[in-house]
C-alpha cells in the first residue's frame, strides 16, 4: 500500500492481491451538482452494443469515449472524441490526487436503478502490465463490488457523490468488479473511468 501512502487523501481498502484506493471527496473549483448538470448536457451520449460470449446485448446504461486514442473491448471499438474543457478540468484534479497520468476517459450514464456494470476486468492490452485506473462519480450513491478471483473475497464500496476510487497494482490481474441492478429506486449517477491507453 505505499502508492496509496503516497497520496495525501486517499484511503487504502483492505483487499489482497491488489491495490485500491478511495477518496470522499476529489478537490474540485465547482460543486458537484453542476458538474453532473454539466456532464449530463455536454456529453455525446451512446448506447452501445456489445458482444458477450458470442451474443450482441445492448449495455446497460449510456456511454462515452473521450481522449487521445482508440480502444476496443467486448467487441466495442471506440474512436475518440477530443477531451472537453471540463473533462481536461477533471482528469487534472484526478491526475493531482492519484500521481497517475491518463490520456483517455470512458464515461458511463446509469440512469436509474435498473442500469449496471457486469462484473469484470479491465485487462485488456491496450491498457498496458499493471494499469491504473481511476474512477469519478456523480450523482446517486452506487455499490462497487469487487470480489477476487480465485479466494471469492468480496469488498463493497459506496460509490458517493464527488467520490474518486483508484485501482492500481495487480488489481485487474486479480480482481472483478462490477455494479448490481437495485430493487430500490435510484436517482441517475455518472461515473468518469480515467485511463492511459498505451
Amino acid at each position: 500500500m505505499d502508492l496509496f501512502a503516497q497520496q495525501a487523501g486517499l484511503l487504502p481498502l483492505p483487499l489482497d492481491d491488489g491495490e485500491v484506493g478511495w477518496m470522499a471527496q476529489l478537490p474540485l473549483p465547482w460543486s458537484n451538482a453542476d458538474v453532473f448538470a454539466r456532464l449530463l448536457a455536454e456529453t455525446d451520449w451512446r448506447e452501445e452494443t456489445v458482444v458477450i460470449y458470442g451474443k450482441r446485448h445492448l449495455q446497460p446504461r449510456l456511454s462515452a469515449w473521450y481522449g487521445e486514442k482508440a480502444y476496443a473491448y467486448s467487441g466495442l471499438h471506440l474512436q475518440p472524441t477530443p477531451f472537453t474543457p471540463l473533462l481536461v478540468t477533471l482528469r487534472d484534479a484526478v491526475e493531482a490526487a492519484t500521481g497517475h497520468a491518463f490520456n483517455s476517459v470512458l464515461l458511463n450514464y446509469y440512469r436509474n436503478e435498473r442500469d449496471s456494470m457486469g462484473m469484470h476486468s479491465d485487462d485488456e492490452l491496450a491498457l498496458g502490465p499493471r494499469p491504473a485506473i481511476a474512477s469519478l462519480s456523480f450523482g446517486e450513491a452506487r455499490t462497487f463490488i469487487l470480489k477476487h478471483k480465485h479466494t471469492r473475497q468480496t469488498v463493497r464500496v459506496p460509490l458517493t457523490d464527488g467520490s474518486l476510487l483508484l485501482m492500481a497494482g495487480d488489481t485487474q490481474e486479480n480482481w472483478l468488479h462490477g455494479i448490481n441492478k437495485m430493487t430500490k429506486s435510484l436517482q441517475a449517477r455518472i461515473n468518469l473511468t480515467f485511463r492511459n491507453i498505451v
